[in-house]
């Protein structure tokens, strides 16, 4: 894929004065972690970051090794596993005579744009409903690009039944349902590159729900303390923390065992291993300009410190709407808020990241509204391969051959 500079020049024209200077500020902290053999851990949320090729772009950058961990959502992982993105028909329900009320607002009902060549797969999988395929394939319909593998038949329901098998297979060998999945993902996928690649692909706890029975079988994979820790040992082995569009991440960042923010003095004190976010750097994309507008109060005044220190309500001190991660992003010292459109400023974080460790990126993401934006999606669409179930037991082979299971 060759990188269109000047568009990602224009979107970097397009951010307002401070986040550009945060760009930049945010760009040098993570070359100077790479430079000194340091690492970087992605924390990102579902929604924009897969319509925006973010998802995408960071298996990239985990490929050229920026990125050494991901903590995401279970939204993500079902996603990933169906492909990133779908192009779907989106079919008034009624043609099929299913119950309005079981039907998602508008009573629509999905297809998966398949070749015959995918559905002659499937077949050797599941028990598929020709009858209603034939009657999808001659239905009137809208032809949408969206995320993979949740809503439409039979990519939807594909995953959701993998989702038991998977979990099957993860306690058997009493690993993540992330990491075991990855087996089966693309590579282009940041569960499949980090399966490949051995780096820690998980799941948080505030993000567990939300994903159907792959967010259930996500979760009931491994104990809520073990995740927990795990999150808890990449973070304390990251240098730079990125948060990417991504809700609750004062649940993510200082969790249970982290003791900067006081969220972990009883594990400390209760002789478990804990970690520290002092002296980290902590970079966040958001749109809300409020995180900002926090970090300012608290470097103006102390503001909200103060309102810690005195048991006051954050909101009603601030006068702002106080999101739950702007308390401990507020108050850390090597914060850097990057206020704009991710789909926008992930090209130029990481275009610019590239080019000062002279590496040479194969993908790259771009606004979803854009031309190349588009043309990135259809890409994705056509480029990006759902789960493969042969390469899943292929995987489990070689991890029972590797471990003396075999």
């Amino acid at each position: 894929m060759v990188i269109n500079r000047k568009l990602i020049d224009e979107f970097y024209a397009g951010l307002d004065e401070r986040s550009r200077g945060a760009v930049e500020s945010a760009v040098s902290s993570v070359v100077r972690a790479k430079e000194r053999g340091g690492k970087v851990a992605v924390v990102t949320g579902s929604g924009p970051n897969l319509h925006e090729g973010v998802t995408t772009l960071i298996a990239e950058l985990m490929d050229k090794g920026v990125v050494d961990s991901v903590t995401t959502s279970s939204a993500v992982v079902i996603h990933e596993m169906g492909g990133v993105l779908d192009r779907v028909k989106m079919c008034d329900a009624s043609l099929f005579g299913f119950d309005e009320k079981k039907m998602p607002r508008g009573n629509i009902f999905e297809f998966t744009e398949l070749t015959d060549g995918q559905l002659a797969g499937l077949r050797l999988e599941m028990l598929l409903d020709e009858e209603l395929l034939e009657k999808g394939a001659r239905a009137d319909g809208r032809m949408v690009i969206k995320a993979a593998a949740n809503m439409a038949y039979p990519m939807g329901l594909r995953t959701e039944m993998l989702a038991d098998e998977i979990l099957a297979i993860c306690r058997r060998v009493k690993l993540p349902f992330e990491k075991v999945a990855g087996w089966g993902c693309d590579l282009r996928t940041m569960l499949g590159k980090g399966a490949q690649k051995g780096i820690p692909v998980l799941v948080t706890v505030p993000q567990l729900v939300g994903g159907g029975h792959v967010g259930l079988a996500v979760a009931d994979s491994i104990l809520v303390t073990e995740r927990s820790r795990l999150i808890a040992d990449m973070l304390a082995q990251a240098d730079v923390i990125v948060e990417s569009a991504v809700a609750l991440t004062q649940e993510i960042h200082d969790g249970p065992f982290e003791t900067y923010t006081g969220h972990g003095i009883w594990s400390w004190w209760r002789g478990e291993p804990v970690f520290s976010l002092e002296g980290k750097t902590l970079i966040r994309f958001d749109l809300d300009e409020n995180i900002r507008l926090a970090q300012d109060l608290q470097k103006d005044g102390a503001m909200i410190q103060k309102a810690i220190n005195e048991g006051l309500p954050k909101t009603k001190l601030s006068k702002i709407p106080f999101r739950m991660e702007m308390s401990a992003f507020a108050r850390h010292e090597g914060s850097i808020p990057v206020i704009g459109d991710i789909g926008m400023i992930w090209p130029v974080f990481a275009l610019k990241i590239a080019d000062a460790l002279g590496i040479e990126l194969e993908f790259m993401s771009y606004k979803q509204e854009t031309p190349q934006g588009r043309e990135m999606r259809e890409w994705i669409v056509r480029q990006i391969n759902y789960f493969d179930r042969e390469k899943l037991l292929a995987g489990l082979r070689r991890w029972e051959k590797k471990n003396g299971n075999a």
